[in-house]
């Protein structure tokens, strides 16, 4: 998503989620506030290229970009980018290249997301091993889901799993006004330097069970999933009131309670999971 210019009339596609990111001001925020690394860039979307230059001035970019008529943009806007190999430009769905790595060497994702997609691209990259630091655009109340606290009433499994992988913040807002077309809400940068992958499916399914109702017990979620009587001892082990709610529990904890619910499903006690 970047800056449009009129010769090249391309209209925003809103099956593709397309709002062209125009700000100046907010892509040099962008590049300020990459990673310190030498990793390589990926970007998702590059749209019309403008942040794709910026980044190229500071390292090599792999880009991905579903909308064929901007491919055909950007190829001609950065041949010689391309012909150098500074630049790799990949026409197509991102979902499709996307296997256990996106790349196969370390990378920093740097993108503006469209947001129908966005969540999903996260999550992804916070399981791709070779994925290090991701600075990344989103709507704003997904960001604030991803660099939630512990005990704020947007605690979810997002923030669990964004917290589980490294550090997380929500870096600056982005105001709709700078882009064409401006969307109806408002956008965050969201930043997530990795230490480590997700690679747990079970974890992630066990949070689910978790906030399956966010406004009801943490106990009353689990024990749609796991005997509650195991559960419940669990919460006795663990000290934590009976009566806690999905967003007043710690990382930390929702960690410890996944161990011991997976050592008792798998035959250490008799905490059974349910079908």
């Amino acid at each position: 998503m970047s800056k449009i210019n009129n010769q090249d009339k391309i209209v925003a596609k809103k099956h593709f989620g397309q709002n062209f990111l125009k700000d100046s001001i907010v892509l040099e925020k962008i590049i300020e506030s990459m990673p310190n690394s030498e990793n390589i860039v990926v970007e998702i979307g590059p749209g019309l290229g403008d942040l794709t230059n910026k980044l190229l001035k500071k390292r090599d970019v792999v880009a991905f970009e579903i909308d064929r008529d901007l491919c055909n943009i950007l190829k001609n806007r950065f041949k010689d980018e391309i012909k150098e190999k500074r630049l790799i430009l990949n026409c197509g769905d991102v979902l499709d290249f996307w296997k256990s790595s996106l790349i196969q060497k370390p990378y920093d994702l740097v993108a503006n997301l469209p947001y129908y997609v966005a969540t999903n691209i996260v999550l992804k990259a916070l399981r791709d091993r070779n994925c290090k630091n991701i600075l990344v655009m989103l709507q704003k109340e997904v960001a604030k889901k991803f660099a939630a606290q512990c005990g704020d009433k947007e605690f979810s499994s997002l923030a669990i799993l964004a917290r589980s992988a490294g550090e997380v913040k929500r870096v600056f807002d982005v105001n709709p006004n700078s882009f064409e077309p401006p969307p109806k809400v408002m956008s965050s940068i969201l930043f997530i330097k990795k230490d480590k992958n997700l690679e747990d499916i079970d974890f992630e399914e066990f949070l689910k069970a978790a906030f399956l109702a966010p406004r009801k017990t943490l106990l009353k979620n689990l024990s749609k999933k796991y005997d509650k009587e195991s559960i419940k001892n669990i919460f006795e082990k663990l000290n934590l009131p009976l009566n806690i709610r999905p967003h007043q529990v710690a990382t930390s904890i929702y960690h410890q309670i996944f161990k011991l619910v997976k050592r008792m499903r798998d035959g250490s006690n008799s905490t059974k999971e349910k079908p």
